[in-house]
């Protein structure tokens, strides 16, 4: 399931010589490095660095980490990820039950839950959105608008492209007010997990037709959300209330005070989207912001000295060369091989990651139960990689390889000197490189995803804690990214979502790995710890390994 964003160019000269209009922003004297002077007691304002503007307000069309950062303050979704962990805990529903064939899951919503709109949350309005998901027609069914739901239920109740399936949602029945049974049409072991998705927020019915949310306009490979709800009118039940967004400058969110549960500490939160990690650190230290993610690892001692806390996520990441499948020469096994052979992964971790960082033999993190080390047989081999492309029968192979601009992940906090350094390693192997470089979004991630890119950089912050998040969310079905059909995967996959029982699952995931180190879609090459930063005085945030799914609710400034 992707994480991606929509890049803003601005420098740290601009970011640090522009005043941040905040309400009831303290005066005094300066403040020292890494503790910026952004509110009084009485009116805490948290000024955020995000590495972009958010694609997207409205949850079910997003895709991309800085919209479901904002997002998961504004809607809630019926379970959450357990804080600092990756298990499931209780959100708008207080307790669940699972039926014994896992394809009913019965949940007992909190009571006295409001909309920000005022309209109460029932179970009815939560049936509500399920069916607005379900019932998308036209450009709301495409990858690039509801990502997120054709991933976990793979389909609609119209389906409109071959490359959907039957959707495993079968329907939502609210027996009263606080009661939703959520049926499968099929035995799923993951959904529960998937549930705690930022894409699966409860908005209000009310707002979402006031404002016209499922209004979409443009192409698949690049929509256009006419309506006003993802924009201006975002209305859900959590802590935070949207305010306004100015492009390219701020987005503003408000305390909810009406909010059923501990009001947050903060009355603000305002989003500044600053593109590179440098730039952000260089703007924390400058007093301009209070906190970041996806601080470079070159950063992090400067950022101590100064006084700044620096807090690691867990790696649960994975960063990957991807193939499509779209093209001919990619088609060709024997040239798949050579890639991986090709590409001297230590190297590129060894140079271009910081501490904790490594070698990725599998496409999900080595801490994800079911992983398996297949890739390991890919050691770099120049030799080996000029063998199998003689036997490929391609001769002087031209590889288009794309790269993006404009945006930092853990996974890939350099998505440039990875392509030079593997560039350098594919024309060593006698392979002629094309480069194409676009900017993050959109441009990068809508070509990977139409499969326009041949060779790509593209990794994975998982979203829940389940191998189905990295194995099936890839390869589980067909995609236009990796444009390819084996059944045999296809298959251990679907096997692996509906099996109840753990120890079976792990084993058919082991299997799945196994499979996929044969075919060689692509080369995972790097999992990584990430990095965040905050000022001295924020209290409160604790990072999960789950990005980012952040609630900002109990973050304070001292």
């Amino acid at each position: 399931m992707r994480r991606d964003g929509v890049p803003l160019r601005r420098t740290a000269a601009v970011i640090a010589g522009s005043a941040l209009v905040l309400a009831a922003a303290a005066c005094g004297d300066d403040p020292a490095p890494g503790t910026p002077r952004a509110a009084t007691a009485e009116e805490p304002v948290l000024v955020f660095a995000s590495s972009a503007d958010p694609a997207i307000l409205d949850p079910a069309f997003h895709s991309d980490g800085e919209s479901s950062r904002v997002t998961s303050q504004i809607f809630e979704t019926l379970v959450i990820t357990e804080p600092g962990g990756t298990g499931v805990a209780p959100g708008l529903a207080e307790s669940w039950k699972v039926s014994e064939d896992a394809d009913t899951y019965t949940f007992t919503l909190r009571p006295g839950v409001r909309f920000h709109d005022g309209e109460p949350l029932t179970a009815a309005a939560v049936c509500a959105n399920f069916e607005r998901w379900y019932n998308f027609t036209g450009l709301a069914q495409s990858d690039s608008v509801s990502y997120y739901w054709v991933t976990v239920f793979r389909g609609f109740a119209k389906n409109e492209s071959g490359t959907l399936r039957k959707s495993l949602y079968g329907g939502c029945a609210a027996p009263d007010d606080r009661t939703v049974e959520l049926r499968l049409t099929e035995p799923s072991a993951a959904v529960l997990s998937a549930l705690t998705l930022s894409s699966f927020g409860i908005a209000s019915p009310r707002a979402l037709k006031a404002y016209r949310a499922d209004e979409v306009a443009g192409t698949a490979d690049s929509p256009r959300f006419t309506g006003t709800f993802g924009t201006r009118h975002p209305i859900g039940t959590g802590p935070f209330r949207f305010a306004r967004w100015i492009r390219g400058d701020r987005l503003e969110l408000v305390r909810n005070d009406d909010y059923w549960g501990e009001k947050a500490k903060l009355s603000k939160i305002v989003f500044r989207p600053i593109e590179k990690a440098a730039d952000r650190a260089r703007a924390l230290l400058a007093g301009s912001v209070h906190a970041f993610d996806y601080a470079d690892p070159a950063d992090l001692e400067a950022l101590k000295r100064a006084g700044a806390q620096v807090l690691e996520r867990a790696s649960f990441n994975m960063g990957y060369l991807g193939f499509s499948q779209k093209t001919e020469i990619m088609r060709n096994r024997r040239i798949r091989q050579a890639i991986a052979h090709a590409i001297d992964r230590d190297r590129i971790v060894g140079t271009r990651y910081g501490p904790g960082a490594k070698v990725a033999q599998a496409f999900m993190p080595d801490s994800m139960w079911g992983h398996s080390e297949d890739f390991a047989g890919y050691g770099h081999d120049v030799a080996e990689a000029r063998r199998l492309v003689a036997e490929s029968g391609v001769s002087e192979p031209t590889l288009e390889f794309c790269y993006p601009s404009g945006v930092s992940r853990a996974y890939m906090v350099d998505p440039e000197g990875n392509f030079r350094l593997m560039k350098a390693d594919l024309e060593a192997a006698g392979f002629t490189v094309r480069p194409r470089t676009l900017p993050w979004s959109p441009g990068y991630l809508d070509a990977a995803r139409a499969g326009d890119c041949p060779l790509y950089l593209l990794g994975w912050n998982s979203d829940f804690g389940d191998p189905d998040n990295f194995l099936g969310t890839f390869f589980q079905s067909f995609s236009n990214q990796w444009s390819f059909r084996n059944e045999k995967i296809f298959e251990v996959l679907d096997r692996a979502e509906k099996e109840p029982e753990q120890a079976v699952r792990e084993k058919l995931y082991r299997r799945a790995n196994a499979l996929l180190a044969d075919f060689v879609p692509g080369v995972p090459y790097a999992q990584s710890p990430s990095f965040s930063a905050a000022a001295r005085n924020v209290t409160g945030w604790t990072p999960s390994p789950v990005l980012p799914s952040d609630s900002f609710a109990r973050v304070a400034l001292r």
